[in-house]
């Protein structure tokens, strides 16, 4: 599974990262151990997603609908990076650019995905339509409707990680 591969894997694929471009690398057991066909979405065999402990519904308050918080508990790019090198490997990318994805979180800081576990990060493509720009104006539109208790953050999350591209509609805010 990636998110065994790419925890052990992320000083290699840092190293990669920093130059911006991954290489074929022999010393990558696990190249191709997830697969693309499901793009727009993850595999969610290798991307299930993960909650932050400390998002709750009863903490909202104090923590998703406060304005800054993700940057709270975003991690560093340093982080991303080699996770975000190793999935591209994982994913079994034929664009190997690093500028050409997002290491996103499948469940959104916003929504209190889990910021640094592997299972909740996925190396996005910036294209394809949908693409990571998309789904970011997903996040905020159900973040929204969570702040403003039009509907609960377990059904939010549930539908972000289910699929997506149909949050919207199965929440019943789009």
């Amino acid at each position: 599974m990636r998110m065994l591969s790419r925890t052990g894997a992320a000083g290699s694929a840092f190293a990669l990262a920093v130059s911006g471009l991954i290489l074929s690398s022999a010393a990558t057991a696990h190249a191709g151990t997830c697969s693309h066909a499901f793009l727009p979405l993850p595999d969610s065999a290798c991307t299930p997603g993960a909650y932050n402990p400390n998002v709750t519904q009863s903490t909202i308050g104090s923590t998703i609908c406060v304005s800054g918080w993700t940057t709270t508990v975003r991690p560093p790019t340093s982080y991303t990076n080699a996770l975000k090198a190793q999935g591209i490997i994982d994913y079994g990318y034929s664009d190997t650019s690093m500028a050409d994805y997002e290491e996103d979180h499948l469940v959104p800081l916003e929504l209190g995905g889990d910021p640094r576990d592997p299972a909740n990060l996925w190396p996005e493509p910036h294209y394809g339509t949908p693409n990571s720009s998309t789904k970011d104006g997903v996040e905020t539109k159900l973040k929204n409707a969570v702040c403003a208790g039009r509907i609960t953050l377990a059904s939010a999350r549930s539908a972000i990680k289910t699929n997506w591209t149909t949050a919207l509609q199965v929440t019943g805010i789009g």
